[in-house]
């Protein structure tokens, strides 16, 4: 995933800062609780494709 791409990308929804779990592969929106998947080094930015954070996982610091 190409850092400055990282630098420059925001939740589709809030505008907030995305967390990048590397192995997980995948954007992760703190406020929303939403992990955006990233398929062949692309980030899938939609909402539809998000996956939804369960309660008892933690969105991470980045």
């Amino acid at each position: 995933m190409d850092a400055r791409l990282l630098d420059i990308l925001v939740c589709p929804l809030c505008k907030g800062p995305l967390i990048y779990r590397k192995a997980e592969k995948e954007l992760v929106c703190r406020g929303d609780r939403l992990a955006f998947p990233i398929r062949d080094d692309i980030p899938v930015m939609l909402e539809d494709d998000a996956r939804k954070l369960g309660t008892d996982e933690n969105p991470g610091t980045g």
